[in-house]
């Protein structure tokens, strides 16, 4: 997998190479890369995909700085500069930092799409962002979340994946998704500060800063999502000046585990016209 090195530490990423159009596809919290696997795979023809494995928890450089969402948001820009992607569709699920990245540092970004992602007054989203955040904060709190959620019969509660997904993640992935985590000291501690420095109107100020993305926009909301509230789909495409909103049935907030196809030709499909 190639690697960069960036102010805050070394970035491992997923690029299908090419001269297409170029997607940069950012995940979600104890996520990985690996979690476009199946859209990669329906779009990489014609495309340029390019997938950061970013400092949530399962990544397996720690960093030379604690992260923060902050830092992410500046580590994403960075990325773009320093291999030098122009014309980017930038998408990202889950997460919210991409927001803050189109109303920062569009000067790279050609698309937005936000896919199920926290939003808004929802941050951290749902029951389980909630725990998260607790995990981070009480000690010997990580260890326990991580045994938790590597227990199989436990992974579909909706306090961990189940509320993410409509179907089980494969356990090859999940344990993939952990084992950083479970097995590194330095990555707990990233993962501590990183949850530790959330601040809760970082989303409230995106919001405004999306206002001002004068490129196509697409929002593209799970209906059957437990986390994020459907509205903010609605809400973010009403406030992006080019926004169009894309509801899509039978999934939860992980469309790219539940409804990889649909999600792909979406994406193939607006890249083409937006």
């Amino acid at each position: 997998m190639p690697e960069i090195e960036l102010s805050a530490g070394t970035v491992e990423y997923e690029d299908t190479g090419g001269d297409g159009p170029v997607l940069v596809l950012l995940h979600g919290l104890l996520q990985d890369s690996s979690v476009w696997r199946k859209v990669v795979a329906g779009l990489r023809t014609g495309h340029r995909l390019i997938a950061p494995t970013l400092p949530y928890g399962s990544h397996r450089r720690p960093m030379t700085r604690p992260p923060t969402p902050d830092l992410v948001n500046e580590l994403v820009a960075e990325f773009l500069d320093r291999l030098d992607l122009r014309d980017v569709t930038l998408v990202e699920s889950d997460c919210g930092r991409a927001q803050t990245v189109a109303g920062r540092h569009p000067e790279r970004l050609a698309r937005l799409v936000l896919i199920s992602c926290e939003a808004f007054d929802n941050y951290p989203p749902g029951l389980p962002g909630k725990m998260l955040t607790l995990a981070c904060g009480v000690p010997g709190g990580i260890p326990l979340m991580v045994r938790t959620l590597g227990l199989k019969p436990l992974r579909r509660l909706p306090i961990g994946l189940g509320v993410l997904t409509k179907r089980p993640v494969p356990d090859e992935i999940v344990d993939r998704w952990l084992r950083p985590l479970r097995t590194d000291p330095a990555i707990r501690r990233d993962f501590r500060h990183y949850g530790t420095h959330v601040r809760r109107t970082e989303l409230l100020e995106a919001a405004q800063g999306l206002r001002r993305f004068d490129r196509p926009a697409l929002v593209v909301w799970a209906t059957e999502d437990r986390m994020m509230p459907r509205a903010h789909g609605r809400h973010l495409a009403e406030l992006l000046p080019h926004g169009r909103l894309v509801e899509i049935r039978n999934t939860r907030t992980l469309i790219a585990e539940d409804r990889p196809e649909r999600l792909a030709s979406l994406l193939r499909w607006f890249v083409a016209e937006g």
